[in-house]
């Protein structure tokens, strides 16, 4: 992405810090990340690396009575961790829409799906009470219900996961705001739904000119969408590049060995790498030094810095740490 593109969010040494037994663990841990307008910024990471503790940072979801949350997130200019409560809702929907990742639970069961499609037009938009069912409507038939009349009058327990994820979809662009935020769209959905909701997302993005970050753990879905990528691990981004850079030559320890674990499409038996270890809890996270490192023993101490900083590796390709450069796959 050129640095002449137009920066719509900015994220500078964002820390989101969960409390636990009375002490506070950060889940997000000095995030830097850019979204340029128009662009589809793809958030990856196994889960507990923290993509949707980023995710809910960014329109202040959390729970503030357990939840610290410092540094800046600018949208369009404006730090939203400084809003007032009544500005900050007025970003909620009409400036940043959500897609959450389980549409079961995010849809309120007692009411119909057009009275919470409506409830953002109410809140953002001067239409009238009619003009608001149009509305539903017409974003019901937008995100491709053969029905909206019939969707519009069901509750969520009626409609199937494909079609409640559409329903999230709906309410999120409903406003037509200039960020949408999906957080793992495509989860517990078959493969069929899958891609149907995939196209349904980028066809919006072209046609509202909206940014998404999509936050996911599915390498396939990222290389269809993606068009520059951000690796996390441990509430820190290790990586950043283009998705072409990230699939072509991947750098970090950690990017590498998300890659190397998709099973291959040769059709050849090949045995199916795995990652040593698992993602440490908020309590156990190290929280000096390279935060991979326990995960590839093999390499040496000295191979890490003590203190990890990011390091240019090509056109906008930035890395942390230093490990990359002596990082082999364990035999």
């Amino acid at each position: 992405m050129s640095d002449k593109a137009e920066k719509l969010l900015e994220i500078k040494n964002l820390n989101t810090s969960f409390r636990i037994s009375g002490e506070y663990y950060a889940a997000v841990d000095g995030v830097d990340l850019t979204v340029y307008k128009n662009e589809v910024l793809a958030i990856v990471g196994e889960s507990g690396c923290g993509k949707t503790a980023l995710a809910q940072s960014i329109v202040r979801l959390h729970n503030m009575n357990y939840t610290k949350l410092s540094g800046e997130i600018r949208f369009q200019g404006q730090d939203i961790l400084q809003m007032k409560l009544p500005e900050l809702n007025n970003v909620r929907g009409k400036g940043i829409g959500v897609i959450f990742q389980d549409p079961l639970s995010a849809l309120n069961p007692l009411h119909r799906t057009g009275t919470q499609i409506e409830e953002s037009l109410l809140f953002h938009t001067k239409l009238s009470k009619q003009e608001r069912k149009e509305r539903a409507l017409e974003l019901l038939s937008l995100v491709g219900m053969t029905d909206p009349e019939l969707t519009y009058k069901q509750f969520p327990h009626e409609l199937s996961g494909g079609m409640r994820q559409r329903c999230m979809i709906a309410i999120a662009i409903s406003a037509r705001p200039s960020l949408l935020i999906a957080d793992e769209p495509t989860t517990a959905l078959d493969v069929t739904i899958q891609a149907q909701i995939l196209e349904l997302m980028q066809d919006l993005q072209q046609e509202m000119g909206a940014s998404i970050i999509l936050i996911t753990h599915d390498l396939g879905v990222v290389a269809e969408m993606a068009d520059r990528v951000a690796v996390m691990y441990g509430g820190q981004i290790v990586e950043t590049a283009s998705a072409e850079a990230i699939f072509d030559n991947p750098h970090h320890p950690y990017t590498r060995s998300l890659l190397n674990s998709i099973p291959g499409s040769t059709g050849e038996t090949e045995r199916l790498q795995t990652i040593q270890g698992m993602v440490p809890s908020l309590k156990e996270m190290p929280r000096q030094g390279c935060r991979f490192s326990h995960r590839i023993p093999w390499i040496g101490e000295s191979s890490h810095e003590q203190n990890p900083t990011y390091h240019k590796v090509g056109p906008e390709h930035y890395v942390n740490c230093t490990c990359y450069k002596d990082f082999h796959f364990a035999q």
